[in-house]
């Protein structure tokens, strides 16, 4: 059920405490951690607690959860220094456009310049 525990899920299983990560910052409604496979100096996910498979599940069910989540992405690249040179929020949804836990996320990338287009 959409908003409940997934015992397959990755990302349940991080906010759960059951697999570990690198924990920089926890709310009452997302949990952040740094990527394992970095694609930036600064490469960190957003996640929240609850899970719904992409970011428009997650913003229509849970619109504040999902404002939260975008909250705390500007914080974070605020303690990492990287808000005065930009940064880069990024929501993969689906498998054809790279997401490959299907809980929604966001990638908080920075510390380097970004091209454009992405991809």
């Amino acid at each position: 059920m959409a908003g409940e525990p997934q015992a397959d899920c990755l990302f349940c299983k991080i906010v759960s405490g059951d697999v570990p990560a690198t924990v920089v910052r926890e709310s009452e409604t997302v949990v952040a951690f740094r990527d394992i496979n970095p694609q930036a100096p600064t490469h960190i996910l957003v996640i929240p607690r609850v899970h719904y498979p992409d970011a428009a599940s997650l913003a229509a069910a849970e619109p504040a959860v999902a404002a939260d989540l975008l909250r705390e992405a500007g914080e974070i690249a605020g303690e990492e220094k990287i808000d005065g040179s930009g940064y880069r929020i990024v929501f993969n949804t689906g498998s054809g456009a790279g997401q490959t836990v299907f809980h929604a996320h966001a990638h908080l990338l920075g510390g380097r310049g970004m091209q454009w287009p992405p991809g």
